[in-house]
């Protein structure tokens, strides 16, 4: 962009507003889904996303993305950072031995896993990538898993975070950076 220019591109949170949408009662009658998958699906989306996330996760060593759509923005973000991408896996999704978290879901129970061999972790500043944050169960969990594998969570980033559930206190004091706050 030359002197005098004006950048006229939308930005990451215009792009979510403009993309994304929300499914009522899905996964269970009450709750309100945010799906990102048409931002995503979008170039300049995608590129906006990962660009906000990216600058959120700066200075990581590794990016945990959480399964299955904090895959797909984390493997992006990662590779803007240079660094590798950790697919923390829903339950039986791995093959063993695997390292496994249980916590509670707005809308029932699940558990995480990573696999125990083959990946270290040990001493390596890890930002936990997803894209929304409602009640804090999955990203606590994911902390403490990667914590008890030996890493060195330092921030989570999200896309969305839906402030009246209360996820970030249930991760504090852990750093969450969200895109867009609802």
């Amino acid at each position: 962009m030359g002197p005098g220019a004006v950048n006229d591109s939308p930005s990451a949170a215009d792009l979510i507003a403009a993309l994304a949408r929300q499914v009522a009662d899905f996964p269970s009658p009450g709750i309100q889904f945010k799906d990102l998958t048409p931002v995503f699906a979008d170039p300049r989306g995608l590129a906006a996303v990962t660009d906000a996330i990216a600058e959120l996760a700066s200075g990581a060593d590794l990016i945990a993305g959480l399964d299955a759509r904090g895959f797909l923005i984390g493997g992006a973000v990662a590779a803007r950072l240079n660094t590798g991408v950790l697919a923390i896996r829903k339950g039986g999704k791995l093959p063993p031995p695997v390292r496994t978290e249980h916590y509670q879901l707005e809308y029932g129970t699940a558990s995480l896993e990573l696999p125990a061999d083959g990946i270290n972790v040990d001493g390596r500043n890890v930002v936990v990538v997803d894209d929304v944050l409602a009640t804090g169960g999955t990203l606590a969990a994911a902390h403490r898993l990667l914590e008890h594998a030996g890493a060195r969570v330092t921030a989570a980033a999200v896309v969305i975070e839906l402030a009246g559930l209360g996820g970030r206190d249930l991760v504090a004091p852990l750093p969450v950076h969200s895109i867009v706050v609802l």
